[in-house]
């Protein structure tokens, strides 16, 4: 999947799409890679937003390596009823917010508690996951972020397993074109 961003309501949009778009039942990880400034938090801020975590608690965790937010019983800003993602009514829902930038190797990655994050239904979203892919679950998102210009993005998604697939899908169908 492919989609323009013209700015950051644009690209938070596209992140609240993808949240949307998760199984709370079977979670995510998504592997979010391009360079500084590229809109990766304002996209993470997006999809904090889409599981009814406030966006503004949201700030890109480069020196503690991760964040948890856990949303409301409910979990999204989306249909009330929760019954346009298997298993959302109901369900509060947990957002892991990663940033590998300053992590130098896989061992240090493994040390910092990388698999203490990937907890069972939360949808975790990996700044640089590009950085380590041996050690990211073989089933993520990797989404790829370019600038084209000063506000302009171009936002690139390719699914690498059958959970990612359902929610590169049910996204696709829900983000804004």
């Amino acid at each position: 999947m492919e989609r323009a961003s013209h700015g950051p309501e644009a690209t938070a949009a596209l992140g609240r799409a993808l949240a949307q778009a998760v199984d709370p039942d079977a979670g995510l990880f998504v592997a979010l890679i391009g360079p500084l400034g590229a809109g990766k938090t304002v996209f993470v801020k997006g999809a904090a937003a889409g599981l009814g975590i406030d966006p503004d608690q949201v700030a890109s965790p480069t020196f503690v390596l991760a964040n948890r937010h856990d949303g409301p019983a409910g979990g999204h800003d989306g249909p009330a009823d929760g019954n346009d993602v298997p298993g959302g009514a109901g369900r509060a829902r947990t957002l892991v917010h990663a940033d590998l930038y300053r992590i130098e190797s896989e061992p240090e990655l493994l040390a910092a508690g990388f698999l203490d994050w990937l907890e069972p239904g939360a949808l975790v979203i990996a700044e640089w996951g590009d950085r380590f892919p041996d050690a990211l679950p073989q089933d993520r998102l990797e989404l790829r972020i370019a600038r084209l210009g000063e506000c302009e993005r171009s936002l690139q998604a390719r699914a690498l397993g059958p959970i990612s697939q359902a929610a590169l899908a049910r996204w696709e169908a829900a983000a804004p074109a």
